[in-house]
Formats: structure tokens, sequence, C-alpha cells
């Protein structure tokens, strides 16, 4: 089968590789439509970062290369002996944690925590493929209303809708979200329908302020003119009850630090390359928390925020339509995908159909 297959840096070819064999508790899916995330243009453009290179992954044996993809949706093509539940025609979405089922984390329910964890598509074959197999209970059967496109975007969405439940935010609380690109505009969407009074949101791309808006922010500030922080304050009464860090670099981490009131929240979501330098005068005297946030809920319980974010899709909450901004065939992955990503632009969330 053809696949996205990940090299190194700046090197993703498009190869021919063996099918996977089907384990008695895996399925095989026919890959309709895979997102390609901010994680992945990550290791594009500076990884390895969680990609094995060397060391194979110790619960999938992975290492380079790797089939690249874990924002996927498809049809169930076939059956391990042992699964039930799920049959060929089912159309699903998949959860991509991986899990060792045995570490302190796993035992108490987190197996998005899991020590030895990782994802399909970073530290397991992905789904920038004609097919891929997957683990039984790992799939999420897709409402007759959504399609693949929607069933693409529940892994991103489901991060957007962990973050709100990690950050503690409450009906009516204010809210600041720095960085406007897919993930900060799932937040956006995620804080209105969780009852948020007033969002301002932060963001460079004049397209993506416009969408903000759209989606749910009260304000869309351009921070390469106005000082965001001050603007935060001056719509939430002084500061921001949660603050929402999705860009994953310092400059805005510590925005948000300053945007937030005291005794409120910042919520880590964006994923850094770097570590930060944190503005502990502003945060600890304040009593602000800071928290971190991964992904979304895994292993046996992969349903759960899936399913939440399922919910409010076909309430409305969210627009696939407004999201994907291309479709482009698995040949075109690189220049149309990664590379237009990169460079900036128009584009919000990029669905390969392989």
């Amino acid at each position: 089968m053809r696949a996205a297959v990940y090299h190194g840096p700046e090197d993703v070819r498009i190869e021919d590789v063996p099918q996977r064999p089907l384990g008695a508790t895996d399925v095989r899916i026919g890959v309709a439509a895979c997102g390609i995330c901010g994680s992945d243009l990550h290791e594009y453009r500076s990884g390895p970062m969680l990609i094995p290179e060397e060391r194979p992954h110790p619960i999938t044996g992975a290492t380079l290369p790797l089939v690249m993809g874990h924002e996927f949706a498809g049809e169930v093509i076939e059956c391990g002996a042992d699964v039930s539940g799920v049959e060929p025609g089912d159309r699903v979405t998949v959860n991509p944690i991986l899990y060792c089922g045995d570490c302190r984390y796993c035992d108490r329910g987190a197996y998005h925590l899991c020590s030895s964890g990782g994802f399909l598509g970073l530290t397991g074959r992905g789904g920038f493929a004609e097919t891929a197999v997957v683990s039984a209970d790992s799939v999420v059967k897709l409402p007759d209303g959504v399609d693949y496109a929607g069933g693409a975007l529940i892994e991103p969405l489901s991060v957007a809708v962990h973050a709100i439940r990690q950050s503690g935010l409450q009906l009516g609380d204010t809210v600041a979200v720095l960085g406007a690109g897919p993930i900060g505009l799932a937040v956006v969407a995620a804080a209105r329908a969780a009852g948020a009074r007033t969002i301002v949101a932060s963001e460079p791309q004049p397209d993506r302020r416009e969408l903000a808006v759209e989606f749910g922010a009260d304000v869309a500030v351009d921070p390469t003119t106005d000082d965001a922080v001050d603007v935060v304050r001056d719509h939430t009464d002084g500061g921001a009850d949660v603050a929402f860090e999705v860009a994953g670099i310092e400059a805005t981490f510590n925005q948000a630090i300053r945007a937030t009131a005291k005794n409120g929240t910042v919520a880590a979501v964006g994923i850094f390359e770097d570590d930060v330098t944190m503005g502990a005068r502003t945060a600890i005297p304040g009593e602000r928390a800071v928290v971190g946030t991964l992904g979304y809920e895994g292993g046996p319980l992969a349903a759960l925020d899936f399913k939440r974010t399922l919910a409010l899709l076909e309430r409305g909450a969210f627009d696939p339509s407004t999201f994907v901004t291309a479709r482009i065939g698995l040949d075109e992955i690189v220049e149309a995908g990664f590379e237009a990503l990169l460079d900036g632009g128009e584009h919000v969330k990029v669905l390969v159909e392989p």
C-alpha cells in the first residue's frame, strides 16, 4: 500500500509499504481522511522529537522510518478474530493514544499519561496511508450525520474539549486564548460551548482572527500591532479567569500568565519545541495556577472525550467546513500540506485523502 513515510527533518516520502498483519483484537481501516496536525509540522521541521530515531518504542517497537498521521477516520474493512462490537462497514474515527496498561498512570486510568505511551503516527504507524491497523478499543463509531472530514477532526477537537475540562473553566468565566490555529480555534468554540462569558483571542494572522470571532470570540486582537495583555485586561475587568496558551512559544506563555487574573488559571495547550522561562514574579504572588494538558482520554476510556466532542459536533458547536481549508491527495502531502502550512497564510486544517 502507499503511505507517507517520515525519514527525518523535511524528508517525508510517498512509498509502497507492506500492510501490517491483523492481530486478534485489531481492525483494519480504509483511511478516508487524515488531518495534518501541528505536531506533525514540528516533527517535519525540527524532528525527530516524539518519533523514535534509534531506540525502538517500548510499546510498538517502531523506529525511523515511520508512517505519520494520527487524525484519521475511515471504514472498517477487516476485523480480528476476537473483535466484538465493531464490524466491516462501520464508519469510525480513531483515538491514536498508545499505552502499556501496566504503569502507575495506566493503573489509575490516566492512559494518556502512560509512562511509555505514545501516539499512532508518531510512535507507531499511522494514518497517512491507504489503510491502517489499529486496536479495536481505539475506534469510535461515527454517527450518520458526521462525515469522514468531521471524523478526522474529532481528534484535534478533542484536544480542545480536554483542555477546557483540565482548566476547570466555569460557567460565566472570562477567557483569553493565545494563538488561534486549529487547536486555538477549537478552544474558542469549546469555551463558548462551556459557557464562557467573554472570550478574547490573540492571533497575528488576519484570516484566523476573523475565524476566531466566527467561532465565538468577542474580541480578536493582532499581537503585532496591539498589546494582547492590555486588550485582555480591558475586556475582562483586569484579567481573564482562564487563559489558554495554544502557540507553544515563550512569548505567548508569559502573555497568558500576565493576562490572567489573580487566582486564575493558565492552561498550557501548545506544543513547545524548547523549554521556556516562566514569569514567576507574576504567577506566584497572584496565586495563579499553571496546568498542563495533553491530548484527551485514551485506552479503555478512548471514547470519553471523543464522544463529548461528537456531541458538540452534532449540536453545531463545531463546523467542520470552517476548519477544513484544503483537501489533498497523498502525493501532494509535502508541497500542498506540510510546506503550505509552514508558509502560513490562509490554511487552518489540511486533510489528506489517500
